[in-house]
Order: structure tokens, then C-alpha cells, then sequence
């Protein structure tokens, strides 16, 4: 199973950018789908984002054309360029890792990480 740690988190001003990054132990990472979701206080978790393992990506439409995943097989990292943030984008930010290709469902994924909080001031 991955193992997965994320970093990148913190406060930002709306409109601003943040750089969130999973770094992936264990397993076959190439051959996993990693996406990133968001959870923020009294809401359910949501898919934000993914890269399946032939490195199709697909987002959320709340994020689409601000947020940008990508991944570095070599490195095991999944990345999460995150710009032009919105107060609503304020949540805890969790990489997960799944084998279902193009998967959006948080079943799907059974490797998640510990989040890291994601604050935006508006």
C-alpha cells in the first residue's frame, strides 16, 4: 500500500496561488491513479483533482482552469498548482491513491494522506 505525505498548506490571500505537493512511498506509484479532494469544516470531502496512471487529468468544475495537477513518476510527488484562490477554496487538502482510471469517488481511492489545512483570507 502508499503511503502518502503531503505538504504546500497554508494562508493565502484570495486571488493568490499555492503549490500543494504529495510525496508517495511504497507501492507502484506509475500505476496509480493519484487525485487530490478537499474537505472543509461541516462539509463532505470532495474531489478536486486527478492524474490517472497514463497521466489523463481531469478536475472538479469548481476548480477547473485554476488548478493544476500534475505528477513525477521518478520522484513519486503529485503536485497541485492551486491559482486565483477563492475563500471557498479554504479547506483541508488530502492525496489519495487509487487504481480505478479516471475515479472521482473517495471509495475508490484506499491510500490517503493526513491533509494539509489550505486558508484563504478574502
Amino acid at each position: 500500500q502508499v503511503q502518502l505525505v503531503e505538504s504546500g498548506g497554508g494562508l493565502v490571500q484570495a486571488g493568490g496561488s499555492l503549490r500543494l505537493s504529495c510525496a508517495a512511498t511504497g507501492g507502484t506509484f506509475s500505476s496509480a491513479t493519484m487525485a487530490w479532494f478537499r474537505q472543509a469544516p461541516g462539509k463532505e470531502r470532495e474531489f478536486v483533482a486527478a492524474s490517472s496512471w497514463n497521466r489523463q487529468t481531469y478536475y472538479a468544475d469548481s476548480v477547473a482552469g485554476r488548478f493544476t495537477i500534475s505528477r513525477d513518476n521518478a520522484k513519486n510527488t503529485v503536485l497541485l498548482q492551486m491559482n486565483m484562490l477563492k475563500p471557498e477554496d479554504a479547506a483541508v487538502y488530502y492525496c489519495a491513491a487509487g487504481r480505478a482510471i479516471y475515479a472521482r469517488d473517495s471509495r475508490d481511492f484506499g491510500s490517503w494522506g493526513q491533509g494539509t489545512q489550505v486558508t484563504v483570507s478574502s
